[in-house]
């Protein structure tokens, strides 16, 4: 009878991740027929940019901010924990690349918690000239409308709009770019692995979420525009420094604050480590344990996500029978046209069809990585070990500050 309750139940569970992937469809169809504010609201903002170290195709991601064309005035703070970072040398390079820029370089020495960006960010604030604050990491590629696009939503509700809350908090979707373990393009397996995992399984779920709720209720890290006001409603950012997932914290106590979360037009482009396999892995079980920690029963459900592994599984279940492989193929058929529909369609990410062969064993990992999530509740986040309790950071001992590990493997493709 094992066989068979094993066949039943990898069916059911990929009937469940076809369903899902349908869901995911309509959500993001939905995305594509929203309404588009217009970007004539351009108000003085300050962009917010928190530095530890250099990263590959910085100054590239740097320039890109001061190229912007937008209405109003903006500012860029850089800020640093020390001022013997590297970083500080690349930020005197931007100002005299851009004279006609306002940017400053802000020392950031306090450790408000165990979230070294959250620390910074919070110190930036009180230097800050105006009233929105776009906060981006320093990997972070923008278009030229990236902060007319980012700001449209904070305009005033119309009319037609009356009684709606205002908006508190606009974030942006985002796919990954990747290099190899020298800088050069095509990337290793695990950024690979990672990358398409942003653009074909990561971003469709947000976009999901987005639609189920009625709204967004979370902000994700690759852009989080706040205003002043909405930030002040929830206590500052320094409520935020010992959470690792601080742009999903931010969404939603915005959110419970009374304001709305919204998504910008805008796509970013984030750079994707050289990891290998282990880097790779290290990372999703950061994420996965940090969901966990958060959303117990939300990620409980997330199992339903992996429809094509579970289809495959299935295939094996039952001994490779024509309904199991009918069935395995139609999860195939909607799961690709869920990966090329967000992924190309939305995100604009052409690594999907060059690395498309890895969805399978993509999905297959992420479902091992799932279950072995449950096995602790420690993770590894710039090369010190933390325990995660309800999306807080403690030291694996229980204690506040985490334990140093050893280095990461060398990098190899």
């Amino acid at each position: 009878m094992f066989p068979v309750i094993v066949a039943a139940f990898t069916t059911l569970l990929t009937l469940a991740g076809v369903v899902y992937y349908l869901l995911a469809m309509l959500a993001a169809r939905a995305y594509l027929r929203r309404a588009l504010p217009r970007p004539e609201f351009a108000p003085p903002v300050s962009l917010l940019k928190p530095l530890h170290g250099l990263e590959p195709g910085m100054a590239e991601a740097f320039a890109g901010h001061c190229r912007q064309e937008y209405a109003g005035e903006y500012e860029i703070l850089f800020g640093v924990h020390s001022l013997d970072d590297p970083a500080v040398e690349a930020v005197v390079q931007l100002q005299e690349d851009f004279p006609e820029r306002a940017i400053r370089l802000v020392h950031c020495p306090e450790v408000l918690g165990a979230n070294g960006k959250v620390s910074n960010v919070a110190q930036l604030i009180p230097h800050a000239r105006y009233d929105y604050f776009v906060i981006n990491d320093s990997d972070i590629y923008v278009g030229p409308r990236y902060l007319a696009r980012v700001m449209a939503p904070f305009a005033p509700p119309s009319a037609s709009q009356a009684g709606q809350p205002a908006t508190g908090l606009v974030t942006a979707l985002y796919r990954g770019r990747t290099h190899g373990a020298n800088g050069a393009g095509g990337g290793t397996v695990g950024s690979k692995l990672e990358a398409l995992g942003i653009s074909t399984d990561f971003i469709p779920g947000v976009l999901t979420a987005r639609w189920l709720d009625r709204r967004l209720r979370f902000g994700l890290g690759s852009t989080l525009a706040v205003s002043r006001a909405a930030l002040e409603a929830i206590g500052g950012l320094e409520t935020l420094a010992d959470y690792l997932a601080d742009d999903y914290q931010l969404g939603l106590r915005v959110d419970a604050a009374g304001f709305r979360v919204e998504l910008a037009s805008e796509v970013v482009e984030t750079t994707v480590p050289a990891w290998n396999f282990s880097g790779f892995a290290q990372h999703q079980l950061r994420w996965l344990r940090t969901m966990r920690t958060s959303r117990p029963w939300g990620y409980l459900g997330y199992l339903m996500s992996f429809g094509l592994a579970w289809a495959f599984l299935n295939l094996i279940a039952t001994g490779f029978t024509l309904p199991a492989f009918a069935l395995f193929c139609l999860t195939l058929l909607v799961r690709l046209s869920l990966a090329f529909g967000v992924g190309v369609g939305i995100l604009g990410d052409r690594q999907v069809a060059r690395d498309v062969w890895l969805l399978l064993p993509r999905d297959l990992i992420g479902l091992g990585l799932w279950a072995w999530s449950y096995a602790s509740d420690t993770v590894v986040w710039g090369g010190t070990r933390f325990a995660v309790r309800q999306g807080k950071l403690a030291g694996a001992n229980g204690e506040r500050q985490g334990a140093p590990v050893e280095p990461p493997p060398t990098i190899q493709n």
